[in-house]
C-alpha cells in the first residue's frame, strides 16, 4: 500500500548522498567481481546507510530512503563490467583502461539498461507474480525503518554494516597489507598417476558472498569444486603426458586452466541455455503485454514519457556510435559500418539480454541471476555474427582473415555496453518493485536510476586501473617484480578471451567444451529432479563452481552452509532478523575498500610489499594464524546473528 509521506522524494542531499554510497559499492563490487567473479546486491545495504544518515541529518521520508538506495545501488550493481573490460588487457589490446572509452561504454550500456526495462514495468512488476526477493527485502526495511520512531531498525542495521566492514577490514589490512595472515591454505598430492588439491580461502569478503549466496548455490559451487579438483583434474593428468616436466602442483594448475576450466565453460553455456529456453515464453508474453499497454499502470504511477524515452534513447545511440568508432578509428578508416553494427546490435540483442536478466531477476534474485553466463553466449553470438558479416564480405577490410585481434577486441567491446544493459535490468526492475510496495513516483526513480549509471560509470575506470597496477590479472602481470600470490583472478575476463579468441581463430578445445556441455546436461536433469523432493542443486552455479579457483568455491560453500545452521537456529528462537545480511554486506565492503586503499598504497609506492612488517610472518605460521582468525570471525558472525534473534 503507498505510502502518504510524500512531501519529500527528490532532493538534492539524497541525490549526494546516493552518489557518495555509490563510489563506496562501486570499487567494492569491482574488487569483489575482479577477485571471485560474484558481485552482492547492495540494495539493502544502501537503505540501511540511508535511513540512518538521512536521520541523523533532521528526518527523511521513505520515498527520499528510496530513491537514494535506487541510485546507489544501479551503480553498485553497473561494476558488473569488470567481467569484459579486463579482456582487453588479457589480450594485450589495452595497456590501461581508458578513462572515455571505459566510462562512456559502462554509461551508455547502463542508461539504455534503465531505458530497456521502462516498457517492462507494468508486466514484470506490476502486474506480475514474480517474487523480486530484494526488492521485497529493501521495501520491508525502508518501511521498518520509517515506522521506527526512534530509528533503532536503522540503527542496528547500520550497525552492523560497520560491525562487519571493520572486522574485514582489519583481516584484510593484517593479510594483504602486514602480510601476517595468509589467505588461503592449499595442499596438492599425487595418488598413483592422478594429482588431487585441497584447498580453501580465508577471505571474509568471501565468507559474506558465500552467506549471501544461501546453501543451495554455495553447495552447488563446493560440488563443482569437487568435479574439477578431485575428479577431472585427478583424471587428465593421469592421461595426460607432462611434456614440461613441471612439478605435481603447477602441472595439476596447468590442466586446469588449459583443459577443466573449458568443461566449466561449457557446463556454464548449456546451464545458460536451458535457463534461457525455460524463461523465453514468459518473457516473450511480458514484453509484448507490457508493449502493448500504455505508459500508466493500474497504480496511477507514471513512466517517463515516451518523447523522454525516445529522445535519451537517441542519444545513447549516437553516443554509442562515436564511442565504437573511436575504438576503431586508429586500426582502420573503414570503421561506419562495423560502428552501426555494434549500434544495432545493442539496441536488438541487447534489449532482449535485458528483458531476460530483468526476468530472471525477478524470479530469482539479483544476485543468483546467471548475467556471467549470459555474456557467455553473448560472446559466442557476438563473434558468431561478426565472423558471418566477414563471410558475407560486408566487413572485410575490418575484419579480414588476418586481422582477428581487433575483431575479437571489437567483439568485447560491444559485449561490455551488453552487460552493463544486462546488469542494470536486473538492478532496475528490483527497484521498481521496492518504489512500487513503498508508494515511490516510476519517472522519478527512473531519472534517479539514469544518474546513478552515468555517477557509477566515472569510478569504474580508475577502479579498475588501480587493481590492475597493483595486483594485476591471472595471465596479465603488468610488472615482472609483482607478487603472483595477490593477483586478481579476473575469472569472467579470461573465460570471454578464451571463448573469443577460440571462435576467431578456430582452435577451440572443443572436447573439453563437449565433456562440459554433457555434464551441464546431467547437471540440469539433476536438478530437476531435485526439485521434486525441495531441494536444488543450480547447475550454473556448479558449472561456475568448476571454473573458479579452489579456494574461492570452497569458501563460498562454508559461507553457505554457516548462514544454513545460523538461520535455521536462530528461527527457533523469535522472528527472523535480518542483521546477519547487513554484516555479510560488511565483511564485503570492509575487505573490498581495503582492498581498494592497499591497491592506491601500492601504486603510489610501487612496491605491493611496502607495508609488510619485516616482509610477513613466513610458511606455515601465515596460514596457522589465518585459520586462527578465519575461525574466530566464522564464530562471532554466528553469536552475533544469533544474539540478535534473541532481541
Amino acid at each position: 500500500m503507498p505510502h502518504s509521506d510524500t512531501s519529500r522524494e527528490l532532493t538534492v542531499r539524497g541525490l549526494v548522498l546516493g552518489a557518495l554510497i555509490t563510489v563506496v559499492f562501486t570499487a567494492s563490487n569491482t574488487y569483489l567481481g575482479l577477485k571471485i567473479g560474484l558481485t552482492f546486491a547492495s540494495s539493502i545495504p544502501a537503505a540501511v546507510i540511508s535511513m540512518a544518515v538521512l536521520r541523523l541529518l533532521g528526518g527523511g521520508s521513505i520515498l527520499e530512503n528510496n530513491m537514494v538506495q535506487s541510485q546507489a545501488s544501479a551503480a553498485g550493481t553497473i561494476s558488473t563490467v569488470f567481467a569484459v573490460f579486463p579482456a582487453l588487457i588479457l589480450i594485450g589490446h589495452w595497456n590501461h583502461f581508458p578513462f572515455l572509452e571505459t566510462a562512456g561504454l559502462t554509461a551508455v550500456g547502463g542508461m539504455a539498461g534503465v531505458l530497456f526495462t521502462i516498457p517492462l514495468r507494468r508486466a514484470l512488476v506490476n502486474d506480475s507474480p514474480l517474487p523480486y526477493p530484494e526488492g521485497v527485502a529493501a521495501a520491508e526495511i525502508l518501511r521498518a525503518g520509517h515506522e521506527s520512531a526512534s530509528g533503532e531498525t536503522s540503527h542496528r542495521g547500520l550497525t552492523a554494516l560497520i560491525s562487519g566492514a571493520a572486522v574485514s577490514g582489519a583481516v584484510s589490512f593484517a593479510s594483504g597489507g602486514l602480510r601476517l595472515l595468509a589467505d588461503s591454505a592449499t595442499t596438492t598430492f599425487a595418488l598413483g598417476s592422478g594429482v588431487f588439491r585441497l584447498s580453501t580461502g580465508f577471505s571474509l569478503a568471501l565468507l559474506g558472498a558465500g552467506y549471501l549466496v544461501g546453501a543451495a548455490g554455495g553447495l552447488a559451487m563446493l560440488f563443482g569444486y569437487v568435479l574439477s579438483w578431485i575428479v577431472a583434474v585427478p583424471w587428465l593428468t593421469s592421461i595426460t603426458p607432462n611434456t614440461d616436466h613441471l612439478d605435481a602442483a603447477s602441472f595439476a594448475t596447468s590442466v586446469w586452466v588449459h583443459k577443466v576450466r573449458f568443461i566449466g565453460a561449457g557446463a556454464i553455456a548449456t546451464a545458460s541455455l536451458w535457463t534461457l529456453g525455460e524463461l523465453a515464453l514468459p518473457v516473450f508474453r511480458g514484453i509484448t503485454g507490457a508493449l502493448g499497454n500504455a505508459a500508466i499502470s493500474e497504480d496511477g504511477g507514471k513512466d517517463l514519457s515516451p518523447r523522454t524515452i525516445m529522445v535519451t534513447g537517441t542519444l545513447l545511440s549516437v553516443a554509442l556510435f562515436l564511442l565504437l568508432s573511436l575504438f576503431l578509428y586508429p586500426f582502420t578508416s573503414h570503421f561506419v559500418v562495423p560502428a552501426l553494427f555494434g549500434t544495432a546490435f545493442l539496441g536488438v540483442f541487447g534489449f532482449l539480454t535485458a528483458a531476460t536478466c530483468g526476468y530472471m531477476a525477478g524470479l530469482v534474485g539479483s544476485s543468483s541471476s546467471p548475467i556471467s553466463g549470459i555474456v557467455l553466449l553473448a560472446t559466442v553470438l557476438v563473434c558468431s555474427l561478426l565472423m558471418l558479416m566477414e563471410h558475407l564480405a560486408l566487413l572485410p577490410s575490418v575484419f579480414a582473415a588476418d586481422n582477428h585481434h581487433l575483431a575479437i577486441a571489437f567483439a568485447m567491446v560491444i559485449l561490455s555496453a551488453i552487460v552493463a544493459a544486462a546488469s542494470i535490468s536486473n538492478d532496475n526492475l528490483q527497484d521498481l518493485k521496492t518504489g512500487q510496495l513503498v508508494g515511490a513516483s516510476p519517472w522519478r526513480q527512473e531519472g534517479v536510476l539514469l544518474l546513478g549509471c552515468a555517477v557509477g560509470a566515472l569510478v569504474v575506470p580508475p577502479v579498475l586501473n588501480l587493481l590492475y597496477q597493483a595486483y594485476g590479472f591471472t595471465g596479465a602481470m603488468p610488472r615482472a617484480e609483482m607478487d603472483p600470490t595477490h593477483v586478481l583472478a579476473a575469472p569472467q575476463p579470461a573465460i570471454v578471451t578464451m571463448i573469443a579468441s577460440g571462435i576467431f581463430r578456430q582452435n577451440l578445445d572443443w572436447s573439453m567444451l563437449s565433456i562440459g556441455a554433457a555434464i551441464g546436461m546431467a547437471l540440469v536433469a539433476l536438478d530437476r529432479i531435485l526439485r521434486f523432493r525441495r531441494l536444488a542443486l543450480p547447475p550454473l552455479a556448479v558449472g561456475i563452481g568448476i571454473y573458479l579457483p579452489p579456494s574461492v568455491s570452497t569458501t563460498l560453500a562454508v559461507g553457505a552452509c554457516l548462514g544454513w545452521v545460523v538461520k535455521k537456529a536462530a528461527s527457533r528462537r523469535t522472528e527472523q532478523s535480518d542483521e546477519g545480511t547487513m554484516i555479510a554486506s560488511g565483511l564485503i565492503v570492509g575487505e573490498s575498500l581495503t582492498g581498494v586503499a592497499l591497491a592506491a598504497v601500492s601504486g603510489l609506492s610501487g612496491n605491493d610489499g611496502v607495508l609488510a612488517i619485516g616482509g610477513g610472518l613466513s610458511a606455515p605460521w601465515n596460514g596457522i594464524a589465518g585459520l586462527l582468525v578465519f575461525s574466530v570471525v566464522c564464530l562471532w558472525f554466528a553469536r552475533r546473528i544469533l544474539k540478535s534473534a534473541t532481541l
